[in-house]
């Protein structure tokens, strides 16, 4: 079976927040033996145009949120550009929406922000960027914010520390759906040092 994974991007994300997950995802693939690929990985934004990531890349999703297949794992990064995803009623409703589907909802860094003003982080433990505990606290103070942790895993709901942290929790991911060796390997693939 085939997991569709968004990965929501917006103008000013960062650059690594969303890469990194991509290349996690679609690596399994070349671990994995099959002809279905484990991960079905695609961009999705408000619109299906081109945007800039906080360093000036320009990025074309994938899709648009009107047009985007319905993910069984979404994840939202981080970046500058999470403060205005986080105030815009469109993107907030789409996750809000998505997310009474998902298998699991993940975010990665500041993204943790846009899921708690979405509500989605109330009742359970979060992590984001370390210099964005106390704002996450303040968005959403029915979430225990966990210092100095790489993710929190909740069950449905998993959040990362920042940047690089969303690779560590993508592996995460893999492990717990197809077991450690096949993480294992797709951290060996990319060459990525990993510590479970």
């Amino acid at each position: 079976m085939s997991r569709n994974v968004a990965i929501l991007i917006f103008e000013d994300v960062e650059l690594l927040d969303f890469a990194g997950p991509f290349e996690i995802f679609t690596s399994v693939s070349s671990v994995v033996t099959g002809e279905i690929a484990p991960f079905n990985v695609f961009t999705v934004a408000l619109e299906a145009k081109p945007l800039h990531t906080r360093y000036g890349l320009i990025v074309t999703p994938h899709y648009a949120i009107s047009t985007c297949e319905p993910p069984d794992i979404l994840v939202i990064p981080g970046g500058r550009g999470a403060r205005k995803a986080m105030r815009d009623p469109q993107t907030l409703n789409w996750i809000k929406s998505v997310n009474a589907h998902t298998e699991l909802t993940t975010s990665v860094c500041t993204g943790a922000l846009v899921l708690g003003a979405a509500g989605l982080l109330d009742g359970l433990q979060s992590t984001t960027h370390y210099g964005s505990y106390d704002a996450l606290a303040e968005i959403a103070p029915l979430t225990t914010v966990l210092q100095g942790v790489r993710f929190v895993d909740n069950g449905r709901i998993i959040t990362s520390a920042g940047v690089q942290a969303g690779m560590d929790m993508s592996l995460h991911i893999v492990a717990r759906l197809h077991g450690n060796e096949v993480a294992h390997q797709t951290a060996r693939h990319i060459e990525y040092r990993w510590t479970p």
